[in-house]
């Protein structure tokens, strides 16, 4: 028994520095300290594009349905009609009527000033919105409409998520601005 412990011993005191000689096992531990990195790169990226895209089609969206509006194709349009135009136009933001606020705002043109208060986004939190028939102004007119829609983040730790201004809910803003004159009849 003794002499099998004994070829134990010197066995096993053979494998220990052999295995710390070994660099098979090397690639293993540069993975474990990048992969973080690499994948935080990567879910910025992916915010980023998904922010831009959502950015992009609320825009054109907007510009589409402030066309019909202005050409005269929406009578009578109250605001509740206009969020579900705009957000028939978006396919990919999450509860899109609720999460829209659409402000109509006449603009002086003996002065040219544009409205000083910020865009107003809708409080999640209350989800009450008064129903409102928007003033799309008298012919030649300039109207300008500033249109926000709170979105949640899919990644809100990421780099981007982080930066970006949130509610008290963790959903950004997107905001898209458009001016139109109103048609003569």
């Amino acid at each position: 028994m003794i002499r099998f412990l004994r070829q134990l011993k010197s066995r096993v005191s053979g494998w220990i520095p052999d295995a710390m000689r070994r660099e098979d096992g090397t690639a293993t531990m540069e993975f474990v300290l990048v992969i973080p990195v690499i994948m935080a790169i990567f879910m910025a990226s992916f915010e980023s594009g998904l922010l831009m895209v959502r950015s992009i089609l609320l825009e054109q969206s907007l510009d589409m349905t402030m066309r019909e509006l202005r050409l005269g194709h929406y009578p009578g349009a109250t605001n509740h009609f206009l969020k579900k135009e705009i957000c028939s136009r978006t396919i990919i933001f999450a509860d899109c009527v609720s999460n829209m606020k659409i402000e109509l705002q006449r603009v002086n043109t003996a002065t040219w000033d544009m409205p000083a208060t910020p865009v107003k986004c809708i409080n999640r939190q209350e989800a009450i919105e008064p129903v409102v028939t928007p003033d799309v102004g008298t012919q030649n007119d300039l109207m300008l409409i500033r249109v926000c829609v709170v979105q949640d983040a899919m990644f809100p730790t990421t780099g981007i998520g982080l930066n970006l201004h949130l509610d008290k809910e963790g959903g950004y803003f997107l905001v898209a601005l458009s001016a139109f004159s109103v048609e003569p009849s």
